[in-house]
């Protein structure tokens, strides 16, 4: 019988009427990574909290190494061997202080701890703690200073040097690039072979294939699907989490109309192959592909970011080569970039003005700012793509992730546009929250071309009228919405097609996987 770190048993939790836990069974094992998947509201974060000491249960039990478990507070939870790192990596770490007080706070604050700080023992033992987690940086740096990822591999072996029975990772991965993310994969590897119980809360398929041992769905505060059999059932695992097929998307597909954005003979690369791409007014098109397909490299050229080595584009069949980002914007080419926390959001900015920063312009008058038309233009904005907060004045960081998120694609929608790019608009937000963006895009969809760069090919189903695979910088394969064979564009997005659609960036592939030229 395999050793249970972890039993829960018929956990029940309310909030008033709102009835958000029903009947939780679940084992989490040592040494085994267990995935968490649920949309928006399916109870995963109370699950969590409840498991951390945030919520007191209802009803059921819970047990830890086969003793009863009932954490009276996050503390109580921490020394029981219960260690959460949260999706926002800012409250694992304290970015004021060196790597060194970070990796060794807990133990500063312990009774019997003393008035005084070895600083020479203190990097000692800070030292020895980031070697046992593989990491390489000077413990005498600030935090805030390092990089997102280096941030959370320090929140994790923060974590560890506590030396945790479970070990909650919610969300790693939303603000990682691919490079950084294999890293924390690797460090996931390691845990799990100290024979560490990993609880991994994640949308992301990439994600949930390089790390899942068992997959564990949530549906409306009930688990509504288990798999632990190898191979796993991903598309089974989906389908249990959303309560349909991945591919059963409710679109109607837009052919579009007059080309807006034409890229000929583009090379993303100076010896790489050339790119045709066209975009149409009233489409939504999703490009698709893996690190190092190209995809955000293209969208840098369109938006003016980097020039091409090769090719030539037209706006509206006008030449169009922007040398910056402001004279795409001129032209009417809009971009969402990835990573809203490093390039998007503005923390010390309220809601509206995070959300007009662009356009401040079209609210000022002879040189003097116009609030009450930036908090009108902001307040319809919140309304329209369904941001969860109390006005425009609230600020930025008092939003959940899918929120910020909202508003950093509202704030390319308050000024109309021929092109609009977004690259990864769904990074870091449940399924609902990108259900709820993904609609209001295709919504206001008339009148511009709009292009979602994406590496998810789930969110690429749920968005576009027509999907487009990048790989090594050149076009795979092209599909229509409804007539998609699955299995022929993950093959495509993986290198495995050859001489299929590839090179005919015409092609669409139809419903029973045959190309259409």
């Amino acid at each position: 019988m395999t050793e249970i770190a972890c039993k829960i048993r018929g956990l029940e939790k309310s909030f008033g009427q709102n009835h958000v836990l029903r009947g939780i069974d679940l084992d989490l094992a040592p040494g085994q990574v267990t995935v968490l998947m649920g949309a928006n509201g399916a109870g995963k974060s109370t699950l969590v909290k409840v498991l951390c000491g945030y919520h007191r249960k209802d009803a059921g039990s819970l047990e830890l190494a086969g003793k009863p478990y009932e954490p009276a507070d996050a503390a109580d939870a921490i020394s029981s061997g219960v260690v959460t790192v949260h999706q926002s990596i800012d409250d694992g770490v304290i970015p004021d202080l060196d790597v060194a007080t970070n990796l060794t706070l807990d133990r500063l604050t312990q009774p019997g701890a003393g008035l005084f700080v070895h600083d020479r023992k203190l990097r000692e033992a800070a030292r020895h703690v980031a070697e046992g987690m593989g990491l390489t940086m000077d413990v005498r740096t600030r935090v805030g200073d390092l990089d997102v990822a280096d941030r959370q591999m320090i929140a994790i072996a923060r974590a560890m040097a506590r030396a945790p029975r479970i070990l909650v990772l919610d969300e790693p991965t939303s603000s990682l690039s691919a490079t950084e993310a294999a890293r924390l994969f690797q460090l996931i590897d390691r845990l799990r072979a100290q024979g560490v119980a990993i609880l991994y809360i994640s949308h992301r398929m990439s994600d949930i294939r390089r790390v899942a041992d068992k997959i564990v769905c949530m549906r409306d505060g009930a688990i509504s699907g288990l798999f632990a059999e190898a191979p796993l059932d991903y598309e089974g695992a989906v389908s249990a989490m959303l309560g349909h097929q991945m591919t059963d998307v409710d679109i109607d597909p837009q052919a579009g109309t007059a080309p807006v954005l034409e890229i000929e003979g583009l090379r993303l690369t100076e010896d790489g192959p050339t790119v045709d791409f066209t975009a149409r007014a009233g489409e939504v098109v999703a490009v698709t592909g893996l690190l190092g397909s190209g995809k955000t490299r293209l969208a840098e050229i369109i938006f003016g970011l980097a020039s091409p080595p090769a090719g030539t584009m037209r706006i509206d069949g006008d030449a169009y080569a922007p040398r910056h980002a402001g004279e795409a914007v001129a032209r009417g080419v809009f971009m969402s970039p990835k990573d809203r926390r490093a390039n998007a959001v503005i923390p010390d900015f309220d809601i509206a003005d995070n959300m007009t920063l662009p356009f401040l312009g079209a609210f000022s008058r002879l040189s003097f700012l116009s609030g009450r038309r930036q908090r009108q233009a902001s307040d319809d904005m919140i309304g329209r793509i369904g941001v969860v907060c109390q006005g425009g004045t609230d600020s930025i960081l008092t939003l959940s992730g899918g929120n910020q998120q909202k508003v950093m694609i509202g704030r390319w929608l308050i000024e109309p546009s021929r092109v609009l790019l977004l690259d990864e608009p769904f990074q870091g937000v449940d399924i609902g929250a990108r259900r709820d963006i993904g609609q209001h895009i295709r919504e206001t969809a008339n009148g511009r071309a709009t292009v979602v760069f994406v590496s998810e090919i789930d969110e690429a189903l749920e968005i576009a009228d027509r999907i487009v695979v990048l790989n090594e910088g050149a076009v795979a394969g092209e599909h229509i919405s409804g007539k998609i064979d699955l299995g022929q564009l993950v093959a495509q997005v993986s290198g495995q097609v050859a001489g299929t659609a590839a090179g005919k960036p015409g092609a669409t592939v139809g419903a029973e996987g045959q190309d259409h030229g």
